[in-house]
């Protein structure tokens, strides 16, 4: 059977407060596979965005390890982190935190050309997610210009342009009205059963956490399969 492409392995994370130890991840464990959905539900504070962090190489552990496509991580350093980052893993964020200087096709352009591809090659990848995500004509718009939901389907097609093999989701549609945040959702989806990627999404959204394969939680910073 294929590696897992996440796994966190015994992992623990702590931060100092008033003088304290406060223990977020106490072993946390988690693997997830090409093709598969996991739902991340927790009360705010459980430490969601905490284990998103980590597993996204953001942040480092302060035990055990995460695997990214059976590769250990723990003792890469920085650049050797920031380039499985930017190769293998992708971000959504519940703000699309596109640049608002740049337009639609340019915000979708230019983390691939910051990976080396060559501009004609980013642009044409970039036009071929808009017009897949059915938003050929708003290219040329900066976010300002576009709505919410188009915002964070653009958000989305960056997060993929690289092709990575592992999408991260914090609160995807959490600022979106509920028709909207449909929308976007079923644009995550599509990509996601399309390209076979491994997909954690932090969610307060129980109707749609119903619709992923999986459904985890945390629970005294240990990660919990719901049924």
């Amino acid at each position: 059977m294929a590696a897992p492409v996440l796994q966190l392995q015994a992992v623990e994370r702590r931060y100092n407060q008033a003088g304290s130890p406060l223990e977020v991840l106490r072993g946390a464990d988690f693997s997830l596979w090409a093709g598969q959905s996991a739902a991340l539900i927790a009360p705010s504070g459980a430490g969601k965005s905490t284990l998103l962090h980590i597993a996204g190489l953001l942040e480092r552990p302060d035990g055990g390890d995460v695997f990214i496509a059976g590769e250990a991580t723990s003792r890469m350093d920085d650049s050797a982190r920031t380039a499985l980052r930017r190769g293998e893993i992708g971000f959504v964020y519940q703000f699309h935190h596109l640049l608002p200087e740049f337009s639609a096709l340019e915000n979708i352009i230019l983390p691939q050309m910051i990976a080396g591809l060559a501009r004609d090659v980013a642009k044409k990848r970039a036009w071929q997610l808009l017009n897949y995500l059915g938003l050929s004509k708003r290219g040329g718009h900066r976010p300002s210009e576009l709505s919410g939901g188009e915002q964070q389907r653009v958000a989305i097609a960056r997060a993929v342009a690289n092709g990575p093999r592992l999408l991260m989701a914090d609160e995807p549609t959490g600022n979106l009205d509920p028709k909207t945040a449909e929308h976007v959702f079923e644009t995550l989806d599509s990509i996601v059963r399309s390209t076979k990627l491994a997909t954690l999404v932090a969610t307060h959204n129980m109707e749609l956490a119903s619709r992923m394969h999986r459904r985890v939680t945390l629970i005294e910073g240990r990660i919990v399969e719901l049924p």
